[in-house]
């Protein structure tokens, strides 16, 4: 091979490090405008007026929106739940109302950002508090206000999985382990706040160049709101850095288009700046869902697991996002990637009045992880049994059923991966059985340490039905041989380096030098569909379209056919919904990734503070396309799981914020880097991946937290059921406050 499995330099590597790169904040227009965006500042309350007069006779004030100018008051990316603009005069029901503090009620567009700013202070809205509720316990009770009148119930969207009988099972078992678990809302921190300008381009097209993570349903959700056709919609992703989910859903891109569409109706038609701040980020993006997870799971003498029970809580907060998808991940993670014959999960996704939960790195994987793995670690526990040892009496393996009563895709490499992940952090297996000695504590006998280890698996690609596509066209231009490939490719690298290798697949395929592959990314005006960069589904959906194209393209190319273009659209093998009731399906994921974490740790019982000393990290990739990249999600991964664990600590009281700037929201600086991060990729090719690839950038995400939590616990003598693990919180675990 030339250059797949090669660490070629990214491709947005010299732009970004010498600045050169422009990311949406960085753009401006000529004679371009500026946009404030009022938000509800409440969580919780009917919109009885508006009066914008003020506002509106402000000087540089050239146009205020409220509910009435949007034509179809709502979107959503998987349930048209949410307003576009809260308040009187819209035509859809309850759109009156706002949910969350960081509902958008009304936006201005000024000739400076100040005066924008000043405009917005103008506006007087009169509210009708309604009753706040934070709790999913206490949402889901059959007499509590509806955040939506127009649902059932708060708890809108539930699965179940029967399979076997549990209570049969936990009859036989000769240990039973049960506890209630809570995972916390995590923010994104990415540093670029959300921006974007608005503008008409050259065939009047209604243009949104901003950050996202799937231009083409942004276009859709902006034409489906204003009601026009979606050719008359463009959206572009320029340079965006990082995204981990939480660009998902939308923010700033409808309103961005709805302003300038009606500015245009006025005759103005000047293009339309926005950056939000932090504060307007913290509030107005989605967060990692919080969790409220009860789990009891039986085993015999032995070590094998007979029954695993669970009862999942999500908050979805104010509006659905993705809280239907996340929750289906979470469902099959909550009990592991074990043989399991026995299983029975209750799981719904609750509306209450806290901020949105979305998609976040690991998209349900992490919270359904940390307790499937906590208790798997607790009955290793409660049976003096060595925690890989018992792993592997119960791993899933090619060919098993799993908890949907279906086979996982095979190979399934499991089992592999706790091995080598075991072996490269110390475990050794003697006579037929796993173990590994306890690392000593230091001298200082405040000073504890410990070891703890966690596996899981994380789907590939979207789940349960979805259709999935991804088109890619190539282009191959010259004479006698090939002098240029133009490659088009919808797909948005958020970080992970997707365009790098989007040009490596290429200029494997056609076999010409790197250097001649261009790249026409993330505009929907010249790329196909390829869906959302989430799900780690982009270098397998990616390359398997480039991978098609490039084929047919050069097919083209030798039959003379010049310049040779060919477009490619790649439908995976199709995946099957969870049954209502029963939660079967015979497949319901095409591809899966298999990660083992192992943690060395040391806690300051004095202080209260936990520092992460090694982390081992088994990864199985398929085929590691670009090594380096891939040690580089890895480290990522651990230090963002890391913070997520240890320090981040997301606050909401009432429906409002209370650390809503990063002074107040700790994150991982340089000195919370563990102090060695080792990096196992492993290659058992997956049997439809691009070059046997699969999506991996989640994986290292997912079983940080128990692997952590299992080292405290060897460290301490405690079990911790909830983090993060904030120094107030681990005296108080081990009784010194």
């Amino acid at each position: 091979m030339q250059v797949i499995g090669k660490s070629v330099t990214r491709v947005d590597a010299e732009g970004k490090v010498t600045g050169r790169t422009a990311y949406p904040g960085d753009l401006n227009m000529e004679n371009q405008t500026y946009m404030k965006i009022l938000f509800a500042g409440r969580p919780h309350a009917i919109v009885q007026a508006i009066d914008t007069s003020q506002a509106e006779a402000l000087e540089g004030v050239i146009g205020v929106f409220t509910a009435s100018d949007v034509p179809v008051n709502e979107y959503g990316l998987t349930k048209r739940d949410q307003p576009v603009l809260c308040g009187p005069g819209a035509a859809k029901p309850f759109s009156d109302r706002v949910r969350f503090v960081g509902d958008q009620v009304a936006v201005v567009v000024a000739e400076t950002d100040a005066i924008a700013a000043q405009a917005c202070e103008l506006i007087n809205v009169k509210y009708e508090d309604l009753p706040v509720i934070t709790d999913v316990e206490a949402a889901r009770q059959p007499d509590a206000p509806l955040i939506h009148p127009d649902e059932d119930s708060n708890a809108y969207y539930c699965y179940q999985i029967r399979k076997g009988d549990v209570d049969a099972a936990f009859a036989k078992a000769d240990v039973i382990v049960a506890g209630e678990y809570l995972t916390p809302a995590q923010e994104h921190a990415y540093l670029a706040p959300e921006a974007g300008i608005a503008y008409w381009d050259e065939q009047s097209r209604i243009t949104v160049a901003c950050a996202g993570q799937w231009a083409h349903e942004e276009a859709a959700m902006i034409a489906h709101a204003l009601d026009l056709p979606l050719e008359k919609i463009r959206v572009i992703h320029p340079a965006i850095g990082g995204a981990f989910g939480g660009r998902e859903d939308v923010s700033i891109q409808i309103v961005m288009a709805l302003a300038l569409w009606r500015l245009g109706e006025r005759g103005i038609k000047r293009p339309i700046k926005i950056v939000w701040s932090r504060q307007e980020s913290m509030i107005g993006h989605h967060k990692r869902h919080p969790y409220l997870i009860r789990a009891k799971w039986g085993a015999t003498r032995d070590g094998r697991v007979i029954a695993a029970q669970s009862e999942m809580l999500a908050d979805a907060g104010a509006y659905n996002y993705t809280s239907n998808k996340v929750l289906g991940n979470a469902v099959i993670a909550v009990s592991g990637p074990y043989a399991i014959e026995n299983v029975w999960v209750d799981a719904c996704a609750i509306y209450t009045n806290n901020l949105p939960g979305g998609a976040f790195r690991g998209f349900g994987g992490p919270q359904g992880a940390f307790v499937a793995e906590s208790q798997i670690n607790k009955l290793a526990d409660a049976l003096e049994m060595d925690p890989v040892e018992i792993r592997m009496k119960n791993v899933i393996t090619d060919g098993v059923e799993g908890h949907t009563q279906a086979p996982l895709p095979s190979p399934v490499t499991m089992d592999r991966v706790i091995e080598q992940c075991a072996q490269g952090s110390g475990w050794q297996k003697k006579d037929g059985r796993w173990g590994k000695a306890k690392i000593e504590d230091p001298a200082e006998s405040h000073l504890k340490r410990g070891t703890g280890f966690a596996c899981g698996y994380k789907n590939v690609g979207f789940s349960y039905g979805f259709p999935e596509r991804n088109w890619a066209t190539v282009e191959l231009h010259g004479t006698g041989e090939i002098e240029r490939v133009v490659v088009h490719q919808a797909g948005s690298d958020v970080g992970q380096g997707a365009h790098t290798l989007y040009q490596q697949i290429a200029a494997e395929m056609l076999d010409v030098p790197l250097e001649i592959v261009e790249l026409v990314v993330a505009d929907t005006a010249v790329t196909g569909d390829a869906g959302s960069t989430s799900a780690s589904r982009m270098t397998f959906m990616a390359g398997n379209a480039i991978i098609g194209a490039a084929r047919m393209a050069l097919e083209k190319w030798q039959n003379e056919d010049r310049p040779a273009v060919a477009e490619f659209k790649y439908v995976p093998p199709a995946t099957t919904p969870l049954e209502p009731g029963t939660g079967r399906s015979e497949n319901p994921n095409f591809a899966y990734g298999y990660v083992a974490e192992a943690v060395d740790l040391e806690v300051d019982t004095e202080t209260g503070e936990v520092r992460l000393i090694r982390v081992v990290c088994a990864d199985d990739v398929g085929k590691a396309l670009n090594p380096q990249q891939i040690e580089g999600q890895i480290e990522g991964a651990v230090v963002q799981a890391g913070g997520y664990v240890m320090m981040e600590n997301f606050i909401q009281q009432g429906g409002f914020v209370v650390t809503d700037k990063l002074s107040t929201y700790l994150i991982p600086t340089i000195l919370d880097v563990p102090e060695k991060v080792d990096s196992l990729i492993l290659e058992y090719a997956d049997k439809i991946g691009p070059f046997g690839a699969r999506g991996m950038a989640e994986m290292p995400y997912i079983p940080l937290a128990p692997a952590i939590i299992a080292a405290f616990h060897q460290a301490t003598g405690v079990w911790v059921d909830d983090f993060p693990l904030t120094p107030e919180r681990v005296l108080r675990a081990l009784g010194k406050i």
